[in-house]
């Protein structure tokens, strides 16, 4: 019986493009007393694995924190797994903003500790007495009470690219190191002042508020389902947004867009940007904010060293990391000498430019708009020419063909094909086996997959 994930994220985002099918990235928490986490988590993975469900989930005796991937149309059958355990019968799944296919391309359930890692002793104060929910136009009528705090329970890098006005945002590098700064910072507010708080999706106000209130605090408030269900009750509402800028998110997207104000910059070179980007250095993986001049420039990496050794060959790209401590450093790491534009601590909203597009929100059973069919994989990319090169596998490609470019590094690049080389030659097209190169403004990786988008 199967109960790990078998496949790499390559095959797995393959069989996802073969599928052709819409996919809803969610995420949902419940804090409960589970007796065995082991056959839980097992539980779980059998019946999710049957309906291609996706993401990373931890369990532990106090709950589950799950943030997946699931095909539209299994979402029912989905939830109705959640409705087997009593502790998850009507729970509220929060719905991303923004949708895409290949957010999460495993299925990782681990049995942990805790589901979020607070750093705190829960047999020393009642986690059950939570602060008040609000909802999303009551957490805005509280905003505007002078008497009131507003504090973002996020880490440095998640509010850098968007919070709501006038929050407190810690430089912390996790969760953890929050609690105890913001204790002491509201040392003189306990009795008078409204604690007003938020997270992501409303996992870690859900102890942080129990905690402050074990600390004194008379008057705490937590913003219900988080900043992703605040959005959506906005949108459906049609109520003001108070919260500016950007919403990280902890899959492939890196963030969903809630205004169109961007409020960060690039940390390279200074221009208004909050797209995040993982340092291509394998021994690097440092999360930073980066354009996209910046990101052809310096093709994904955070500094001069990191770009000449992705340059290098594999094997002594291996032997430098050899001996050293990189692992998976994604979300853990997000400061360096090297980005000079990088802030944290007191952050403004000032808008420092409007995002161009504003995403499509897409409904959930609703249909892809952009059909595509996968022809082939990526070889090579030569620097210096801005010349890519790919192997034709499936089908085939003209002049005038729309493609994607798709891969974990790379994104997804939509372009027109206006020039094929064949094995050297100008074609105006390109058959199964065919070798093909041509201009391109950004570096692909092996892993990046070649599709052709199919016209309605």
């Amino acid at each position: 019986m199967q109960l790990y994930n078998t496949l790499s994220a390559e095959e797995r985002a393959r069989l996802i493009d073969e599928a052709g099918q819409e996919r809803l990235t969610l995420s949902f928490y419940a804090y409960a007393k589970i007796e065995n986490p082991k056959k839980f988590r097992d539980d779980l993975f059998i019946v999710w694995n049957a309906l291609d469900a996706l993401g990373r989930i931890y369990v532990a005796h106090e709950g589950i924190n799950a943030q997946m991937s699931v095909p539209a149309e299994n979402f029912e059958a989905f939830r109705d797994t959640l409705e087997v355990y009593d502790f998850m019968k009507g729970i509220r799944l929060n719905v991303a903003v923004e949708q895409d296919n290949h957010s999460f391309l495993k299925l990782t359930i681990k049995v942990r500790n805790k589901i979020v890692a607070d750093g705190l002793n829960d047999e020393t104060f009642d986690v059950t007495n939570k602060g008040i929910h609000l909802k999303a136009q009551e957490f805005n009528n509280m905003l505007e009470d002078p008497n009131t705090i507003v504090v973002d329970f996020r880490n440095h890098y998640e509010s850098e690219v968007g919070h709501f006005e006038g929050a407190i945002t810690p430089d912390v590098e996790n969760f953890r190191e929050s609690l105890p700064i913001i204790n002491e910072q509201l040392q003189d507010y306990k009795e008078d002042k409204n604690l007003l708080m938020y997270c992501t999706g409303g996992i870690r106000c859900e102890k942080a508020s129990a905690y402050f209130k074990h600390q004194g605090f008379k008057n705490v408030y937590q913003l219900e389902g988080g900043i992703i269900e605040y959005t959506r009750q906005i949108k459906e509402e049609n109520i003001e947004s108070k919260f500016i800028g950007k919403n990280f998110v902890f899959d492939h997207r890196l963030g969903e867009r809630i205004t169109d104000d961007i409020i960060s910059q690039c940390h390279q070179c200074g221009k208004p940007c909050d797209n995040h980007t993982n340092c291509a250095n394998d021994a690097c993986h440092l999360l930073f904010i980066q354009c996209d001049e910046c990101k052809a420039i310096m093709e994904n990496t955070c500094s001069t060293e990191c770009h000449e050794i992705i340059h290098l060959p594999q094997e002594e790209q291996v032997a430098r990391r050899k001996g050293l401590q990189v692992g998976n450093k994604v979300f853990r790491k997000g400061k360096s000498e090297a980005l000079k534009f990088k802030n944290s601590g007191d952050l403004s909203t000032q808008t420092l430019a409007k995002a161009t597009t504003k995403p499509e929100t897409k409904d959930i059973r609703q249909k892809i708009k952009v059909k595509k069919t996968l022809i082939g994989r990526a070889e090579h990319y030569f620097t210096k020419s801005k010349i890519a090169q790919f192997l034709i596998e499936n089908n085939e490609l003209a002049v005038g063909d729309k493609v994607l470019i798709s891969g974990p590094t790379t994104g997804e690049q939509e372009i027109k094909i206006t020039q094929i080389f064949v094995d050297g030659e100008f074609s105006s097209s390109a058959k199964v086996g065919d070798q093909i190169t041509f201009e391109l403004p950004f570096r692909v990786r092996l892993s990046d997959k070649l599709y052709k988008i199919l016209q309605d």
